[in-house]
Formats: structure tokens, C-alpha cells, sequence
């Protein structure tokens, strides 16, 4: 039985906040783990970081990639999930992507899960520690559901469902999609989770500023691109073909949908994060790496510890300064 809440509907927060037996009493600290793709294992970075300056959260939320990472970091398996992402090569990659034919989504997801199933097993959600939660959203109705108990493979499985491109998920009866569609950044469930210091990990730090006017773009010229017809290829070499864009044609479907997703969540993002600014925002400079260039884990860790590390002086002032 899954534990479901959304943003209107605290009964349990006490509950969720009240300090663990026999842990010090001091300020609860929130890390909040952000969307975006590939660009997500700069948070293996960012955990690393946090772990050699000392600071240990109370609570981990994760919305997307960031409910990944931060779901192997509460059960103990930050360890394997980089030595994983470490291995991935471009074609181990596409290995992953199992093509659906019929169905919500361009993937089945089938692969990931029973990866997911290997490393994780029965675990449940109530059983970490830290404690966690899982950033979803419902597809029917747009609320934003927080997972806290029960099965954990599944609850992730939804976190990262991108519409469109994976299949929702079915949990206690509702079909439950990517949590970037609501909070790209998970702040606010920091808070109300009882955190009053919260890190958060913005992977667009430097995408921000994309999406200024264009006052007058002229409707004529020779460049306009006309559709590809249908794909002959095997299916293999069609995929890589979407996955990756080249200047010379249109953007593959994948790249469109990743794209567009990524300018909604950046403007989400902005406009929570105005609302509900985090006490520190760390903000690796991932905008090189593209969202499905999941072979490139070496380099988004690297940006990502490097990225909190500058960011060390302050936090722990921050924790000082809160007591």
C-alpha cells in the first residue's frame, strides 16, 4: 500500500517530522534533488560533496533522476548506482530503451525495471533512512502526489515516466507520471516535511534565461525543414536517430519532447523557486551534456562535486547558523 499526499493535504505532517529516536536534536536538514535526465548523476557528485564537509540530510526528495539517485543514496547503494552509471557506454544506453509498440509511451520502461527490481528487491519506501519521498504527478487530474510508503521500484518508475516517452505508471488507482510536471525541484515537500534547512539541486542552473522574446523573426526564407519520410532502418539505428539530433536534419521525436519538457520544468522551476527559495541552491553547469547522453556519468559527477564543494564554505554556515 502506497502512501499517498499532495500539496493540499498534510494530515501526517507531524507525523513525518517528528526527529528519529536517538538522533540528535538540531535542525532538520532537507536535500531537495531536481530533474533532468541524464544530467542527474551530477547529484552522485553533489552527495559526495555533502558526505566529506559533514552534512548528513534528515530528509531526501526526489523528483525524476533526483528520485533515483536519492532513493539508492537512502538505501545504502549510492556505491552501486555509481559504479553503474560509471559502466554505461552509448550502446548500453540504447540497450536499456525497449521500443513499445502499443501503449502510453515510447518505451516500455520493462528493462529499467527489472534493474531496478535486482538492486532495490522488496525494499519499501518507509523503510529508508533517510527518510524519502518521491515526487509524482497524477495525469488525470495534475496533482502533485507525494510517495512516502510502500514499494519503491514503482514509486520511482513513476517519478521518471516523461509523458510521452515512458508509460505512466498505475499505483492504487491512479496513473501517476514524471514529478517535473509540477515540481521540478522539490523544495516546498522539504518543508513540509519538517525541514528547516534545505539544499536544493537545480541541474538548469545554466539554462536559466533561455526563453526571452523574439519581437520580430521574419516568416520567409529557404530554410524550412520538411518531414523525413518513414524510416526503413533497423529499429536499432531509427532509435539513435531520435535520441540524437544532427544539424543536418529536424530534431528527432525524443529530442522534441525533451526539449519542450525541458523549457516547461525551467520555467516551473523559476517560478517555485521565487515562491519557495532553498536555503542553498547548488547548481552544477550540465547544459553540455544532454539529456540522454547517460554515458557521460563521469563528467556529471565530477561537475556536480565540484559544483557543491564551492558551495561548502556557505553551507556550513548555513548549518551553524540554524544550529
Amino acid at each position: 500500500m502506497f502512501g499517498f499526499m499532495n500539496g493540499n493535504q498534510m494530515q501526517d505532517q507531524g507525523a513525518a517530522s517528528a526527529p528519529r529516536p536517538g538522533r540528535r536534536q538540531r535542525s532538520r536538514i532537507g536535500l531537495a534533488l531536481g530533474s533532468g535526465a541524464a544530467r542527474g548523476w551530477a547529484h552522485i557528485g553533489v552527495l559526495r560533496a555533502l558526505d566529506q564537509i559533514g552534512i548528513r540530510p534528515d530528509i531526501v526528495v526526489g523528483t525524476s533522476i533526483g528520485a533515483v539517485v536519492g532513493s539508492c543514496y537512502c538505501a545504502g547503494l549510492l556505491d552501486d548506482v555509481e559504479a553503474f552509471a560509471r559502466r554505461l557506454t552509448r550502446r548500453k544506453v540504447f540497450g536499456f530503451l525497449d521500443v513499445n509498440f502499443s501503449g502510453g509511451g515510447l518505451f516500455t520502461g520493462n528493462k529499467m525495471t527489472r534493474l531496478l527490481e535486482t538492486e532495490f528487491k522488496d525494499r519499501r519506501i518507509e523503510d529508508l533512512d533517510p527518510t524519502f519521498v518521491c515526487v509524482t504527478t497524477e495525469l488525470s487530474t495534475g496533482h502533485e502526489i507525494w510517495i512516502r510508503r510502500g514499494g519503491l521500484v514503482s514509486a520511482i518508475r513513476a517519478s521518471y515516466a516523461i509523458p510521452g516517452l515512458f508509460q505512466p505508471i498505475l499505483i492504487n488507482g491512479r496513473w501517476l507520471v514524471d514529478g517535473a510536471i509540477v515540481n521540478p525541484i522539490p523544495v516546498s515537500v522539504c518543508r513540509a516535511f519538517g525541514a528547516e534547512i534545505v539544499i536544493a539541486v537545480n541541474l538548469s542552473s545554466d539554462v536559466f534565461g533561455r526563453g526571452t522574446i523574439i519581437h520580430d523573426h521574419p516568416g520567409d526564407g529557404p530554410d524550412v525543414a520538411e518531414p523525413e519520410a518513414a524510416a526503413t532502418d533497423e529499429t536499432g539505428r531509427t532509435l539513435q536517430r531520435q535520441l540524437v539530433d544532427s544539424g543536418e536534419r529536424p530534431p528527432g521525436l525524443t529530442s522534441v519532447v525533451i526539449e519542450a519538457y525541458n523549457i516547461i520544468q525551467d520555467r516551473i522551476a523559476r517560478s517555485r523557486l521565487a515562491g519557495d527559495p532553498p536555503d542553498i541552491l547548488v547548481g552544477p553547469r550540465l547544459g553540455r551534456i544532454g539529456h540522454f547522453e547517460f554515458h557521460r556519468a563521469e563528467e556529471a559527477i565530477d561537475v556536480g562535486y565540484r559544483s557543491c564543494m564551492k558551495s561548502a564554505v556557505e553551507i556550513e554556515q548555513v548549518v551553524k547558523a540554524f544550529g
